[in-house]
């Protein structure tokens, strides 16, 4: 190979741009290493180093059969500065939801660019996109859509058991809010299954933080006899500020739900019954339901609380 074209693919990280080859070497050297299979086409003008090519027997496309890291480059090198990665690719910059080998990337551009898909690439064109704050952000080096517009535009392309996921880690781990994510959803009109997705949003805006918890306030812990729980509820006790999942601020109770995991580690039980013993010590009581109970007895479960918070009521102390 020619060595001016070598010394561009290790300063490309193994991408070479054929603008940026032909102005140092003559176009063929480019074409000549390509036919030597010492060059490989990932896209138009995008040429990555052959040895990138991770399995050499796939029918997938070059760009599909080289690391992740590596296609989105390529890209965004192919978007010429124009696009930014977006939908599938952009959760997965974000790291809520990593790509699996054979998905397509995902890129948006400006209305008009003139660039189109390819094999293992979705080219959406969009009205009024700039790659700039606010519609892109920079993760991990690289223009990405932002986040409550990337959730919402995966909305309708993720399978429904994987949709609820991305969305409650971003609002759990403080990357967006619900209201942020109803105002990118009011972007987007025509949105598959758009009525689950604002009910999701619903729930997330009233509190609630975990399939579990969305399932308890549709099926037992809303309607006739219940109180309006304040979800995740904030109470300072001496130094310290515990979130508290459902409060009855009037009875003094919180009902804390159990996922399915919870527990197996009895280090984390440990800690869960020292923090309701310090709850206890400013008259809140903790009451906690399985994952297993609520399920399988939501009724149970809601004659239940309905009966603590009741004889909660009779306590002088709550009047």
């Amino acid at each position: 190979m020619d060595p001016r074209l070598r010394d561009l693919l290790v300063r490309g990280g193994g991408l070479v741009v054929r603008r940026d080859a032909i102005r140092v070497t003559p176009v063929w050297t480019i074409q000549a290493a390509w036919r030597a299979g010492r060059l490989v086409r990932l896209l138009p003008r995008v040429y990555g180093d052959a040895a990138l090519i991770r399995d050499t027997t796939s029918d997938l496309p070059p760009l599909a059969r080289v690391d992740p890291e590596v296609a989105r480059r390529a890209v965004l090198a192919y978007a010429d500065g124009r696009g930014a990665l977006s939908g599938l690719s952009a959760l997965d910059a974000w790291g809520l939801r990593q790509q699996p080998p054979g998905e397509p990337l995902y890129v948006d551009l400006p209305r008009g660019s003139g660039l189109r898909g390819r094999p293992h690439l979705v080219v959406r064109h969009r009205a009024g996109f700039a790659v700039e704050p606010p519609q892109v952000v920079v993760r991990g080096g690289l223009p990405v859509t932002r986040l409550d517009r990337t959730l919402v535009d995966c909305w309708s392309l993720l399978p429904p058991v994987d949709r609820l996921n991305p969305l409650i880690r971003a609002v759990n781990d403080r990357l967006t809010t619900p209201q942020r994510l109803v105002a990118a959803l009011a972007e987007v009109p025509r949105t598959t299954d758009r009525a689950a997705l604002c009910g999701l949003l619903d729930r997330l805006t009233a509190g609630c933080r975990s399939p579990l918890e969305i399932w308890g306030h549709d099926r037992v812990f809303t309607g006739p006899g219940m109180p309006a729980f304040t979800r995740q509820a904030r109470v300072r006790v001496g130094a310290r500020t515990i979130y508290l999942d459902m409060f009855a601020e009037a009875e003094r109770v919180n009902v804390e739900l159990d996922g399915a995991g919870t527990h197996a580690d009895p280090a984390e039980r440990e800690i869960d019954l020292r923090r309701d013993a310090l709850l206890a010590t400013v008259g809140i009581l903790v009451v906690r339901f399985t994952h297993r109970r609520l399920v399988a007895n939501p009724a149970e479960v809601r004659q239940e609380t309905l009966a603590i918070l009741a004889a909660r009521r009779r306590l002088p102390m709550i009047r």
